[in-house]
Parts: structure tokens; C-alpha cells; sequence
């Protein structure tokens, strides 16, 4: 009878071609990589849960004070908006480059676009930064705070509430891509990542793709349509 610490046969040549990145909980590399992919996709839809609330009081409060979110929509700088917009797709771009190089084991293209799309984050929160300044300082804030004097209707506080804690949210959503992004990065620059591996680099690819897509609606919702 073999002993209990008998390896079984071919057990130890397998685990020795283990690839470093494989959970050994896993089969395959292609059996990690749907996992993984799986499970952001469990959570994204979780995102758009949480954003729906949102769209759906904006929506009510709409429909119960349309006058009122025609008058302070106008408040909001849609250039400002606008460029900001241009800024998330064209880091969508970027970012769908370096999953793309990371496909093809480019490693500098790879590190060049993630940390371009990093940048593009920065150019965002940078946007935000001052538009967010210009409203406190004509002290335009949410709720019963609300004091600025060139409008002074009912329940224009709501649609700044509505309006802070949509692009507030989005916001922090966007530094947490940020980090994500910037660590993977550095990892890339390690050489963790090759055309057989790159599954950290589509995951936080689409979480960003999500970021993206919510301020496409968040933009015109809130900046252009009076």
C-alpha cells in the first residue's frame, strides 16, 4: 500500500508547470480569466444599481419641478461639462489600447496607455475641481444651503442636491479608477502582465468603460437638457 506522502503521478509535474498567476483553485488560465470576468460584471451591475436610484429621483424631481430644473440647469457650465466628456472618451480609448497591447505582449504601449489614461482621470478631477469651486464661491450649494442670489426660486436646492451627489459619486468613482489604474500600471512596468496573463488589465478596463458610460448620461441630463 503506497504511503500517504506518495505523490500521485504526473501531481508534481503539473504543479511544477503551475504558472505563477494561476490560483491553484483553478483549472486553467481561461477558467481564472471568466471567473474574474464574471465576477466584475456581478459587481458593475451592482454600480448601475446604485446609479439607478439616483437617475430615478432625478427623474421624479423632474417631473414634479420641470421649471425649476430649467432654471438651475442653466447655472451649470455644459462647456466645462463638455470637455470633460472629451477627456472620459478619450481615456475609454486609451485604456481599450492597453488591453489591446497587453493582448499582444506590447509592454510599452501597454504602461504608456494606462498611465495616459491615468492622466486623463487627473485632467477630469482637475475639471471638476474648478467647476466645483465656481459654484461654492457664488455660494451655490446643496439643499437649505443654497444662498446664491441670482436665482432665488422654491426647491432649486433639490436639483443642486441631485446634481452634487451624482457628479459627487461619479467623482469618487473616478479616483478609485484612478488608483486601480496607476497600480496596474506599476505592474506593468514589473512585467507582470503578458499575452497569456492580462486579466488585471481588462477588469479594471471595463470598471473604467462603466465610469465612462455613466457620465455620457450623467452630462446631458443634467447640463443640456433644459
Amino acid at each position: 500500500m503506497a504511503g500517504a506522502s506518495e505523490a500521485v503521478p504526473g501531481q508534481a509535474e503539473a504543479h511544477v508547470h503551475h504558472p505563477p498567476y494561476l490560483q491553484h483553485h483553478f483549472v486553467s488560465a481561461e477558467q481564472q480569466f471568466d471567473a474574474a470576468k464574471l465576477g466584475m460584471w456581478i459587481f458593475l451591475a451592482t454600480e448601475i444599481l446604485l446609479f439607478s436610484g439616483m437617475f430615478v429621483a432625478y427623474a421624479i424631481y423632474r417631473v414634479w419641478h420641470p421649471e425649476v430644473f430649467q432654471a438651475a440647469s442653466k447655472l451649470l457650465d455644459w462647456r466645462l461639462g463638455g470637455l470633460n466628456t472629451l477627456v472620459l472618451l478619450a481615456s475609454s480609448y486609451t485604456v481599450a489600447l492597453a488591453v489591446h497591447y497587453a493582448q499582444l505582449g506590447d509592454q510599452k504601449r501597454l504602461v504608456r496607455n494606462l498611465w495616459l489614461t491615468v492622466v486623463l482621470a487627473g485632467v477630469f478631477m482637475v475639471v471638476k475641481y474648478f467647476e466645483y469651486s465656481e459654484k461654492f464661491h457664488h455660494h451655490i450649494f446643496p439643499g437649505g444651503n443654497y444662498a446664491y442670489e441670482g436665482l432665488q426660486i422654491p426647491y432649486v436646492g433639490q436639483f443642486f442636491s441631485i446634481y452634487f451627489v451624482m457628479t459627487g459619486i461619479h467623482g469618487l468613482h473616478v479616483l478609485v479608477g484612478m488608483g486601480i489604474l496607476a497600480w496596474i500600471a506599476m505592474r506593468a512596468q514589473r512585467g507582470h502582465f503578458s499575452p497569456e496573463y492580462y486579466t488585471p488589465v481588462e477588469i479594471s478596463a471595463l470598471y473604467w468603460h462603466l465610469v465612462d458610460i455613466i457620465w455620457i448620461f450623467l452630462f446631458p441630463l443634467l447640463y443640456l437638457i433644459h
